[in-house]
C-alpha cells in the first residue's frame, strides 16, 4: 500500500496494481502513516525475539525460525479478512482465558500500549 499525497491519477495508477494505494487529503494524514511505516522493523524485533527465545529453550536456530515464519505468514494471510476489524480478528484467534490471551493481557498490557503510542507521538511530532 502506497500513501500518496496529493492524489494524482497517473501516480496513483503507477501504484495501484504494485500493493494499492490510499490517497490522503493533506500532509498532516500522510505523516500519520509515515509514523505507521517505522513499525515494520519492530516487528521483524519481535519475529526474532519469538525465534531466539525458542532458540535459548533449546530448539535448533533453524527450526525456530522456520517455525515462526511459518506461524506469522499464516496470520498475515487472515488481514486479507477486511470484513472484520483488527480488533476482532485478533478476538478470533483468541480463546478466552487461553494461551495467546494470557500473553496479551501479561505482555501486550495498558502500559505497553501506551508506551506504543507516546513512541508514535513522539515520531508524529518529529514529522510535523
Amino acid at each position: 500500500m502506497t500513501v500518496t499525497c496529493p492524489s494524482h491519477p497517473v501516480v496513483d495508477a503507477l501504484f495501484e496494481p504494485l500493493g494499492g494505494v490510499l490517497p490522503v487529503a493533506d500532509e498532516a494524514a500522510f505523516n500519520v502513516f509515515s509514523a505507521l511505516t517505522a513499525t515494520l522493523t519492530s516487528h521483524y524485533w519481535y519475529l526474532a525475539t519469538l525465534t531466539s527465545w525458542a532458540t535459548g529453550h533449546g530448539m535448533a536456530p533453524e527450526d525456530a525460525d522456520r517455525y515462526v515464519r511459518g506461524l506469522f505468514q499464516g496470520v498475515g494471510r487472515s488481514l486479507s479478512d477486511e470484513s472484520r476489524p483488527l480488533d476482532r480478528l485478533a478476538a478470533a484467534h483468541e480463546t478466552p482465558n487461553g494461551l495467546n490471551h494470557r500473553i496479551r493481557t501479561t505482555w501486550f498490557d495498558q502500559a505497553n500500549s501506551d508506551a506504543l503510542r507516546a513512541a508514535l507521538d513522539a515520531l508524529l511530532a518529529d514529522l510535523r
